[in-house]
């Protein structure tokens, strides 16, 4: 079903799009208030259901747009607000094919936003799905590329106005290495245009409903606050139904120490949680994202599950670039779709790919349900 996004939503979808984020994907907050002004200057957003081919013909031209960088330095340095646009029209005239609707590269923090932001901005439809169904930190981590579409040409585009065209055939890891440094030398984070591709391609490849699966998500958490509820229960329950059905709460406790750098374009480090009563430790490691979480030595969740730290009393997700000393939280795991956990997805975006020696083991296997008092099947 075709539906229509209004600034009344964007709350919401912040919200749930940073949760789905796993502390990565840049801060929501920045990205709704660029999306609130361009829908009051220019009208709501229309949203595509790809599970309609009516909506999603085979033949539509997409384009997924995006913000590329650290998250740290995304905190100060705020886009202008042109450059996605910019990079989608250079991008466009190096094809010679105009775009007929823009999609997420992922559905997490302020990567859930640009689209809608193109979206407002151009009168293009964005595509209810993302090609990651979460965030990760480089480009060749998407659903798009493990399923066979080639990220490139892409055009990398800077707050100065300059723009870089980068095509590097099918190989995506080496389009993300140029573009990787070209983001660098633009600042530390700049804006994007890839993986141009069919409505086909978006239906075989992409991860579906995730905006819907955000704003669903931000409503929930905000009710069972206003309800006096419990958020983790909430979110649990908004789940249940999804492709993302299993939850664990994997710890409670409070923040007792983050080492965090800013490196080769990424947000990097550790984060140490102490249990209230002082008995364990969880243990993070994040790029960008949040990794894996170890609770007393034993692994507990890993990549490409989600690793999401909750605020302990509102439910609001912590972004990593926002841990701070004393903060409590609430840290839970959420398994991926199956299309994410696959030998070729895992061969793309599985542990291994991050440097970590674990193998992965799903959510729902390695934390036995009934660990934590939300978990659902």
């Amino acid at each position: 079903m075709t539906w229509t996004l209004t600034p009344d939503d964007l709350p919401d979808l912040a919200r749930g799009a940073a949760l789905l984020g796993t502390g990565g994907g840049g801060d929501p907050y920045i990205g709704r208030l660029m999306v609130e002004q361009a829908m009051r200057e220019h009208g709501p957003v229309t949203v595509l259901d790809p599970a309609e081919p009516s909506n999603v013909p085979d033949d539509l031209f997409v384009i997924a747009t995006a913000m590329m960088g650290a998250p740290t330095v995304m905190i100060e340095k705020i886009p202008r607000g042109d450059e996605p646009v910019l990079a989608l029209r250079r991008l466009e005239q190096h094809l010679g094919r105009t775009a007929d609707a823009t999609i997420p590269m992922e559905c997490g923090g302020i990567n859930s936003m640009i689209p809608l932001l193109v979206a407002a901005r151009t009168g293009l439809p964005v595509i209810d799905g993302d090609g990651m169904g979460r965030a990760f930190p480089e480009l060749q981590m998407e659903t798009f590329g493990v399923y066979g579409v080639s990220g490139s040409p892409m055009v990398v585009a800077g707050d100065h106005g300059e723009s870089v065209l980068i095509d590097t055939g099918t190989d995506n890891h080496r389009m993300e290495h140029l573009a990787r440094g070209a983001a660098i030398r633009m600042g530390g984070s700049a804006l994007i245009a890839e993986y141009p591709m069919s409505g086909a391609d978006v239906r075989r490849t992409a991860i579906p409903h995730t905006l819907t699966l955000a704003l669903r998500l931000g409503r929930a958490i905000r009710e069972a606050r206003e309800q006096l509820g419990d958020p983790v229960a909430a979110i649990a329950d908004a789940l249940a139904p999804t492709l993302y059905r299993h939850l664990r709460v994997l710890f409670a406790g409070k923040v007792s120490d983050v080492e965090r750098r800013t490196v080769d374009g990424f947000a990097r480090g550790t984060a140490r949680f102490t249990a209230f009563d002082g008995g364990s430790e969880l243990r993070t490691v994040f790029q960008n994202e949040t990794l894996v979480a170890t609770v007393d030595d034993t692994t507990v969740a890993v990549v490409p599950d989600l690793i999401c730290v909750l605020e302990a009393e509102s439910g609001e997700p912590i972004t990593t670039e926002a841990l701070r000393y004393g903060q409590r939280v609430v840290v839970v795991g959420i398994s991926t779709p199956d299309m994410m956990r696959t030998p070729e997805a895992l061969s793309v975006f599985g542990p291994a790919c991050f440097g970590l020696d674990v193998p992965f083991v799903p959510l729902e296997a390695a934390v036995p349900r009934g660990a934590g008092a939300a978990d659902r099947v």
